[in-house]
């Protein structure tokens, strides 16, 4: 049977310098709001983004030929890690950054690579996924948009939901039936599609919070060129699948509500209060212990292993913790305190937001039956 299995992580000498690099970059450039500093990945910023292009901290494995830094996995985990403990609005890269650029290094022909890959190391282009349909909840195989051939190219209609980031990105990578009369799995194809092409269309879609950060995007009679094919035709399911791998182990999937935590301990600082200071114990020990399950994945990326059973028990473990932040909050602090003011409204945000966490990336029930199988429980 398969199991975690955590190691020393060998920072790289570099780690330093760029800490102070970035935490300089968010002192003169990022979010004041604690409230919008929470869950920071989804909040975009285009600015922030070209400025941390401008700084070589984007696309910073890619090659140098597509406008990379041929740094090392550690080295961009250090970054990650920094900017999403300080809150740094890095929503508008975030998803080109994570898995676009790498997707589209891996699988990308020569046009799509030279188009897409260097505009989004420099923080000038954005990517968002279309994966999610309506009426189909968890299961992506249930795909009816559909790309049809025509002549030298393709037509495309349908519809995509809950699609992060579509109204501030550049272009979408989607997940279509390709194969006229396929079912499920089968004759399932991605194609790279900028926003701007005639057809293509953005609804937003406003949380409860009052947010914009998910979409509709609606594809009608878009036509495009055969080059807009990503990888080989019906592979689609199975790049899509491992596409979904580089998201689940990061540093995002623990640190969303780390900046209610920092909070957490600003305010109890001024306080006599033993019950949170064994809340702040716990929590940092759990933070420390999921980092260093993150970092694993990331060192095992690094030697160019495939841990994604290790970056699932990582997304399911971290989605737990930051999702437990704000109702152990609410239960330990006196929210109607006085000093409690920015506390209060950081927590009262993330308890509305958070249950959303455990979605993102595949939801828990999906997650725990990967787990399983994995470790040949099923």
């Amino acid at each position: 049977m398969q199991t975690f299995v955590t190691e020393a992580v060998d920072w790289p000498e570099t780690a330093p310098a760029l800490r102070e690099q970035v935490r300089a970059l968010v002192a003169a450039y990022g979010e004041r709001d604690p409230v919008r500093r929470a869950n920071s990945w989804t909040k975009a910023n285009p600015q922030f983004s070209k400025k941390l292009g401008e700084a070589g901290l984007l696309g910073m494995t890619w090659p140098k030929e597509y406008g990379g830094h041929e740094r090392s996995q550690l080295e961009r985990y250090v970054v990650i890690e920094e900017l999403l403990a300080a809150g740094a609005p890095v929503g508008a890269h975030w998803i080109a950054d994570r898995q676009s650029g790498p997707l589209l290094l891996r699988l990308g022909n020569e046009e799509l690579k030279r188009r897409w890959v260097p505009a989004i190391a420099r923080g000038e282009a954005f990517a968002c996924i279309g994966l999610s349909e309506p009426n189909s909840g968890s299961d992506l195989a249930s795909v009816r948009t559909a790309a049809r051939r025509d002549g030298d190219g393709w037509v495309l209609n349908g519809q995509k939901v809950w699609t992060t980031g579509a109204h501030v990105s550049h272009f979408i990578i989607a997940l279509v039936r390709s194969e006229a009369g396929s079912e499920r799995q089968q004759g399932l194809s991605q194609f790279v599609i900028p926003m701007d092409t005639p057809g293509v269309s953005v609804k937003p879609i406003i949380d409860l919070t009052g947010a914009h950060e998910f979409n509709e995007v609606f594809f009608e009679d878009v036509r495009l060129p055969e080059t807009a094919l990503l990888g080989t035709e019906g592979e689609g399911w199975k790049q899509a699948t491992a596409e979904l791998s580089l998201e689940r182990a990061g540093p995002e999937r623990y640190l969303s509500s780390m900046v209610l935590f920092l909070e957490l301990v600003r305010y109890a600082g001024a306080k006599q209060d033993m019950a949170l200071q064994q809340l702040i114990g716990r929590l940092t020990a759990d933070a420390w212990t999921l980092r260093l399950m993150s970092a694993s994945v990331a060192t095992k990326l690094a030697r160019g292993e495939d841990p994604a059973l290790e970056a699932t028990m990582v997304k399911d473990l971290g989605n737990s913790y930051e999702q437990a932040i704000p109702q152990l909050v609410q239960a330990a602090a006196d929210l109607g305190d006085t000093d409690a003011a920015t506390l209060r409204d950081v927590c009262f945000y993330l308890l509305q937001v958070s249950p959303s966490f455990s979605l993102r990336g595949g939801t828990r029930e999906i997650i725990k039956g990967i787990i399983a199988r994995g470790l040949g429980l099923r």
